[in-house]
C-alpha cells in the first residue's frame, strides 16, 4: 500500500464541506490502492491560497516534476513577455523573420505564411502530428529529435494546410517558437526566462531541457515543483499579475485563453488557445469550463476561471492512463469545489 508523504491541508471551511471532503478521502483511498495508479501529487488552491496539498509514491513538495508538454504553456508565457517588451513587432510576423540565413532557402510562398500566432495555436500547416499513430509525420517530435538539425527537418516537412486554418497538435510548433524567441532576446533565453518569469514568481527550484545545440526547448520537458506549477496557473487566473506586480499583460492572458480552433488530430477535438487546452467537465448537471496545461503521463494545471487552480502530477507514461487526472478532477475534485 502506498503511503502519502504529506498530510493534506484544509483551511477556512465550514461544516457543510464535510460531505465534499469525503470525495477527497475516497480519492486518496483509490490512489493508495493503485486504482488511480501513479498519481504523484494533487494540489488545489483558491484565490492564491493552497487549501489541499498531498503527495504520493515518494514524491514531496521539493521535488521538481517532469511537466512534459505542460511546459508548452510556460513557453507561451515567454512569447507573451517578449511581445509585451517589444522584442518583436507582431504575432503576425513570419517565422522566417527570426531564422538565420541558412534556413531562408527552405522558404516558399506557403511556408513564409507560418507566423508566430499559427505556431502558438498549433496551426502552422506543417506536417507536425504528434498524436496520430497510423502514419509517420515528417515533423513529429519522434522524427525530428533524432536528426542533427531539428530546425531544418521541421522546415523541410510538407505543408498539409495553409497556416492559421486547421490545428493539429505537434511539438514542432512550439519548438520553432523557441528558436524565434532565442533570436530576439539579447541575453540567453534561459536567463531571460529566469529574470522575467521565474524570479517574478519566486521560482528557483527548476530544470529546463535544451535541444542538441544547447538551446532552450520550447516543446516540453521543463521540471517544476507542483507548488510552482500552481503559481503559474494562478498568474493566469490573476490576469498576468503576481502579488500585485504585472508579469504578463492582461491582453496576452486574454488572447492566450481564447478558443481559436479545435485540434483535429486529437480524439476529443479539444479547443486550443496559445498552447493552452480547453475542456468542459460536468458536475451536478452544470458545465464547468477549464483551461489546461497538459503533459504526457498525466501532468495537468487546471485553471478554472472562478478563481480556482488545480495541479495533478502523475507517472502514467506507457499505460494509456495519461488523461487520468481529468477523471480525478471531474469525479472527486469538482464536486468538492462546487460545495
Amino acid at each position: 500500500m502506498k503511503k502519502s508523504t504529506t498530510d493534506w491541508k484544509i483551511g477556512g471551511f465550514n461544516n457543510h464541506h464535510n460531505t465534499s471532503i469525503l470525495n477527497l478521502t475516497e480519492m486518496e483511498k483509490l490512489i493508495s490502492k493503485d486504482s488511480l495508479p501513479n498519481t504523484h501529487s494533487v494540489l488545489i488552491s483558491k484565490k492564491g491560497k493552497i487549501f489541499y496539498e498531498k503527495y504520493f509514491d515518494g514524491y514531496n513538495a521539493n521535488i521538481p516534476h517532469d511537466m512534459r508538454s505542460a511546459s508548452k504553456s510556460i513557453s507561451s508565457a515567454i512569447v507573451g513577455i517578449a511581445k509585451d517588451k517589444s522584442f518583436f513587432l507582431s504575432i503576425e510576423q513570419s517565422i522566417f523573420d527570426f531564422l538565420p540565413n541558412k534556413y531562408q532557402q527552405l522558404k516558399d510562398s506557403l511556408k513564409s505564411q507560418i507566423d508566430i500566432q499559427s505556431l502558438l495555436t498549433m496551426s502552422s500547416g506543417l506536417d507536425a502530428d504528434d498524436y496520430t499513430r497510423k502514419r509517420k509525420s515528417s515533423a513529429s517530435e519522434n522524427n525530428y529529435q533524432p536528426t542533427r538539425d531539428w530546425t531544418e527537418t521541421v522546415l523541410k516537412a510538407t505543408m498539409i494546410n495553409k497556416p492559421n486554418i486547421e490545428a493539429n497538435y505537434g511539438s514542432a510548433n512550439p519548438y520553432l517558437l523557441g528558436i524565434a524567441m532565442d533570436s530576439v532576446v539579447s541575453k540567453p533565453l534561459e536567463l531571460f526566462m529566469d529574470k522575467y518569469l521565474f524570479q517574478e514568481l519566486e521560482i528557483t527550484n527548476y530544470i529546463i531541457q535544451t535541444d542538441l545545440k544547447g538551446k532552450l526547448y520550447f516543446g516540453g520537458g521543463m521540471y517544476l515543483t507542483p507548488k510552482d506549477m500552481l503559481k503559474f496557473g494562478e498568474l493566469y487566473l490573476n490576469n498576468g499579475k503576481w502579488k500585485r506586480k504585472r508579469v504578463l499583460s492582461k491582453k496576452w492572458v486574454k488572447d492566450s485563453f481564447k478558443n481559436y480552433r479545435s485540434l483535429e488530430n486529437v480524439p476529443e477535438k479539444n479547443g486550443y488557445g496559445y498552447l493552452w487546452w480547453h475542456n468542459t467537465y460536468q458536475v451536478n448537471g452544470k458545465n464547468i469550463k477549464s483551461i489546461e496545461a497538459r503533459g504526457a503521463g498525466g501532468q495537468y494545471i487546471f485553471v478554472i476561471p472562478c478563481l480556482k487552480t488545480v495541479v495533478i502530477t502523475s507517472g502514467n507514461y506507457r499505460n494509456g492512463k495519461t488523461q487520468q487526472p481529468e477523471t480525478i478532477f471531474e469525479k472527486y475534485i469538482l464536486p468538492y469545489l462546487e460545495n
